[in-house]
């Protein structure tokens, strides 16, 4: 079971990885708040409500960037945020959130430029269309309803009621390693030896009404 503080030296160590690979080109490194028994550790901006409006995706995507509201900045301008809150050494909620890039065009027009940079590999495709992915975890009594709302799930795009169940939170590690692994594979081959590793991981949340469903399994 991972605390606060191993949750903020797994972050800070991921983006030294990313930065060393020249992979993170803007970053912030994770910081660890207290108030009496609640204990966030994330990049220090609270309110991230500007990823929930009903606007545009590029809206969303260029406030999100303004604020700098996020954790790290791949180099192609996919923005990463993890935000973990924890009651004591308990984990009660986590959103971790990939908003790439919706400016791929340089990269689509000229890509005898970037095809040959394993960093570029997987988005100079002109058929790729960008969607935000997030991993939800939360423990509220007034928020969790079996089967409809799991206590961790998987959205993909801003749909309302996407929520795909999963089977334990996610660590930094395993979501970051998901991120790179299915759209950035071309870089996550060349630079995953350059990468921590950790094997570290929540206890399982999900029931077993949502396991007879699709769903994600967590290591």
């Amino acid at each position: 079971m991972l605390t606060a503080e191993q949750v903020r030296k797994q972050i800070e160590t991921i983006i030294s990885d990313l930065i060393s690979s020249s992979l993170s080109v803007d970053q912030t490194f994770p910081s660890l708040r207290q108030t009496h028994s609640e204990i966030k550790v994330d990049f220090g901006k609270s309110d991230i409500s500007v990823a929930l409006r009903n606007k545009p995706y590029k809206e969303i995507y260029d406030e999100l960037v303004q604020a700098k509201s996020f954790s790290f900045k791949l180099i192609d301008g996919a923005v990463v945020q993890l935000m973990y809150q924890f009651n004591d050494d308990s984990l009660v909620k986590h959103r971790l959130a990939f908003f790439p890039s919706p400016y791929l065009e340089e990269y689509q027009k000229n890509p005898e430029v970037y095809e040959s940079d394993e960093i570029y590999a997987d988005i100079v495709r002109r058929d790729i269309v960008p969607f935000p992915v997030r991993f939800d975890f939360d423990l509220d009594e007034n928020v969790v309803v079996d089967v409809d709302h799991p206590k961790s799930h998987l959205t993909l795009g801003q749909y309302l009621n996407c929520r795909i169940p999963v089977s334990a939170p996610v660590s930094p590690y395993y979501f970051i390693r998901f991120i790179l692994q299915n759209f950035y594979n071309t870089a996550f081959c060349k630079f995953q030896d350059q990468l921590s590793s950790f094997d570290v991981s929540f206890e399982r949340t999900i029931t077993e009404n949502e396991q007879r469903m699709v769903f994600i399994e967590v290591p």
